[in-house]
């Protein structure tokens, strides 16, 4: 895989850089390089701006650091879940988290996140944890996998998909998959806006990578990595991301919310973008304690 292969156009771009609020001189924290065009985006504001950036996903920092590499010493690289990141004794004047899966990793077919091409069920965001989507399909039970469906997939008929996947299965691949849930749903569901399987995959790509217990962790981390007036920056892409990222800000003290309502993209952002199309961006502003007083 190649740097190019690994590109990505970063979302809501501009409210990305509004809401960091970027400051010369000031450190920042991208927790989801991808591609690195958010970082790319930080460190122009500025010739004084550093930046840390950290990705679980070893090819999206590898690529990151190829594309960034005139950059030097401004930016530097952790590889790892933001869950288990610990800047010791950094503080950031920002963080910036894009949630998800970025175009790349849907793009690469082996990767098994998406069904658009053949591949082994795998979704794995950081390929040397054990756990895989293939795992979930074929060795949970029926009950087990409707709530999944259900509760993370915000799936309908998360109970017939379960006793489909059960009742068909092993499955081998994404498209083996995929037309299995296409087959067990009402005619007039299959050919809807969407695939019938994609939200029972987007279920399966939350399980396998744990998205919401990490995003609970940074959504509790962050706060104190934090400078007095630094701002967090969260863009999710599903309605359970982004009703925690709002609940998480509303019920910090340590936090003021600048974003009343969560930003989205523009019309032609999307017509330029298609990924924006879900995305909302939430911004909130670290409060200065009393020690910060002192």
């Amino acid at each position: 895989m190649t740097e190019v292969e690994f590109h990505h156009v970063p979302v809501l771009p501009q409210p990305v850089v509004e809401g960091l609020n970027l400051k010369p001189g000031g450190l920042y924290l991208d927790a989801t390089v991808g591609g690195g065009g958010h970082s790319r985006l930080i460190l122009a504001a500025h010739p004084t701006i550093r930046l840390v950036a950290i990705d679980q996903d070893a090819m999206a920092i590898a690529a990151a650091q190829t594309d960034l590499a005139a950059l030097g010493d401004r930016i530097t690289f952790w590889q790892g879940n933001f869950a288990q990141f610990d800047p010791v004794d950094q503080r950031f004047h920002g963080i910036l988290a894009d949630l998800g899966v970025s175009s790349a990793q849907f793009d690469i077919p082996e990767r098994g996140f998406s069904f658009r091409y053949p591949a082994a069920l795998d979704m794995r965001m950081d390929p040397s944890q054990s756990l895989t989507a293939a795992e979930i399909v074929n060795g949970w039970d029926e009950t087990e996998l409707a709530n999944l469906i259900y509760t993370l997939g915000e799936e309908r008929l998360s109970r017939r998909i379960a006793r489909q996947i059960v009742e068909q299965r092993p499955f081998q691949t994404t498209t083996e998959l995929a037309e299995a849930i296409s087959h067990c749903v009402p005619r007039k569901y299959r050919y809807g806006r969407i695939h019938p399987a994609t939200r029972t995959f987007q279920a399966l790509r939350m399980a396998v990578n744990q998205e919401l217990e990490v995003l609970k962790t940074l959504l509790e981390k962050a706060p104190h990595w934090l400078t007095p007036a630094g701002r967090l920056v969260i863009i999710s892409f599903h309605s359970l991301e982004d009703r925690l990222v709002k609940h998480s800000f509303k019920e910090n003290p340590a936090l003021k919310i600048i974003t009343k309502k969560p930003i989205i993209a523009t019309e032609e952002e999307i017509r330029d973008n298609p990924r924006a199309r879900s995305a909302k961006l939430r911004v909130a502003e670290r409060l200065p304690s009393d020690l910060d007083l002192l």
